[in-house]
């Protein structure tokens, strides 16, 4: 969905699940909790009689069960994804595999890479791929090697490189590379990034993890590949933000894309966090010291839950990755389920990866712009248009002609003035938009605003969804609210086989 509002223009875009209507109330883990007793659980019904109600089209997603790391490789796109083949629970996870030429369509393959060696034995859990010299792509990923959880580093290789779909997938016996020190806590020690190469010839990896309360990314050099050793000094770590998940550290530019291993002296670094603590992420736009081989945070970055959020809706576990066919780098999500562990089961799947979006450095050098793949555009079917509609107070215009449940829009707000926009309390936290839109919901009249979309309504709105917005005006310059109100989304359809949803997830989620 692409959202412009004029006056003085702010864009925001994402794509939702959608019966909807426009309204004016104003004028104008990848949890790892391990579920023991339900992980190896089969379907109650055979595989053609999965519950497909809500199920995405617009989205990657196995045909089943519970459902990360993204690599281009010789003009097809490989997903890897961690997957339980055995029910739609966290649990005997293993590295799925699914081959797409568009980023659309996808084909499954055989999974690359399952617990099966004593390195790897309870569990294979988040990596990375790298394209080695020579076109050789190899994925480093986090091994669990006993019932304590201590994790190691591990490496896998294509076993036939002639295979355009690289099916096969060898874990060599030199496993593990790395070995936590003691130094490092070895309970929180994972999910390797993409390694990069220096100008002087050595290979870099970040791993995440945490040292007490301080998050960190410890990082490990080595000549060949094969042979790491411990850097004295974290690439990055930040007090007070617990444990650090899928680390991903990338150079950014304007305009395209740049391979993890470019540098530079005016080249900017993202990096970014999976906090273990709120499940949301966080990144920050700085330097890269390629001498001291340290991260540094530009002025005014924050890390931590206070600083910026690649989404604020749900969206975690994400990894980006460089696409040389089109000169972009594209980053991907996921987002768990709000169903509650037993409507998973009953259903058959849960998870879902997040729509594929590329990645570029806003022009003022502070944040990062996003946008879904181009790709996406091609599952556009009919199109529906609604032009230079007046909406009045309280007003709500239903969108006809939209049969499915799931749609791409792009819709224009326009106002003639924003002098009716209230004033942002200077009390307010800015960094905690969440808890202003619970002051400032739905039903709580402003300025300029709530407008938006009532998402998933039905007929009589008993049940909707709204993603709404207002506008704030701030010293000399305007805000705007965006906020995702699910606690009326809630399915009661009275149907006996599934739970009534009362304990479902349902959040609010909120940007500013």
């Amino acid at each position: 969905m692409e959202m412009e509002f004029r006056g003085k223009s702010v864009f925001g875009v994402f794509l939702l699940c959608c019966c909807l209507a426009l309204f004016n109330i104003n004028c104008v883990e990848a949890s790892h909790e391990v579920f023991l007793n339900l992980q190896s659980l089969s379907l109650p019904a055979p595989l053609n009689h999965v519950n497909h109600l809500h199920r995405t089209r617009y989205h990657f997603q196995p045909r089943k069960h519970w459902i990360n790391g993204p690599m281009y490789y010789n003009g097809i796109y490989h997903l890897f994804y961690q997957y339980n083949p055995k029910g739609a629970v966290w649990g005997n996870i293993v590295w799925a595999h699914s081959v797409s030429k568009d980023l659309i369509n996808w084909k499954k393959v055989e999974h690359a890479i399952y617990p099966s060696k004593p390195f790897d034995q309870y569990g294979c859990w988040s990596g990375s791929a790298t394209v080695l010299p020579g076109n050789k792509p190899v994925i480093l990923y986090t091994g669990i090697i006993d019932d304590k959880q201590t994790q190691v580093q591990n490496y896998a290789v294509p076993a036939n490189l002639s295979d355009p779909y690289l099916r096969v997938w060898i874990k060599p016996d030199n496993n593990p590379l790395i070995v936590a020190d003691n130094w490092v806590n070895k309970t929180a020690f994972r999910d390797p990034t993409t390694a990069w190469l220096g100008k002087d010839g050595k290979w870099r990896v970040a791993i995440g993890g945490r040292r007490k309360h301080r998050g960190m990314a410890f990082l490990y050099r080595s000549k060949d590949f094969m042979h790491w050793t411990r850097a004295k000094h974290p690439l990055h770590s930040a007090a007070g933000t617990g444990n650090w998940e899928c680390p991903d550290f990338f150079p950014v530019h304007g305009k395209n894309g740049l391979d993890t291993s470019v540098t530079g002296r005016n080249v900017k670094y993202a990096f970014k966090v999976s906090l273990d603590v709120t499940r949301y992420e966080y990144y920050t736009i700085g330097t890269y010291d390629t001498k001291k081989d340290r991260y540094i945070p530009d002025k005014d970055m924050i890390d931590g839950w206070n600083g910026l959020r690649y989404d604020y809706g749900n969206f975690y576990a994400s990894k980006s990755f460089f696409d040389p066919g089109k000169n972009r780098r594209i980053l991907w999500g996921w987002a768990n389920e709000s169903d509650t562990t037993d409507n998973d089961i009953e259903k058959g799947w849960a998870g879902i990866q997040l729509i594929p979006r590329t990645v570029v450095l806003d022009p003022s050098g502070k944040q990062l712009l996003q946008w879904p793949v181009e790709e996406v555009e091609t599952l556009r079917g009919e199109k529906v248009e609604l032009s230079n509609r007046n909406l009045n107070k309280g007003e709500k215009v239903e969108i006809k002609g939209i049969t499915a449940a799931q749609a791409d829009i792009d819709v224009t707000f326009s106002f003639n003035s924003l002098d009716k926009a209230e004033t942002f309390d200077p009390s307010w936290d800015r960094y905690d938009a969440q808890k202003i839109c619970g002051q400032k919901g739905l039903t709580v009249e402003g300025g300029l605003g709530p407008f938006g979309l009532l998402t998933l309504a039905s007929e009589n709105l008993e049940e909707y969804t709204p993603v709404f917005f207002r506008v704030f005006k701030a010293q000399d310059k305007h805000l705007v609210l965006m906020c995702s109100d699910a606690s009326r989304s809630t399915l009661m359809n009275g149907n006996s086989s599934m739970k009534d949803g009362k304990d479902a997830y349902r959040p609010s989620f909120a940007g500013l």
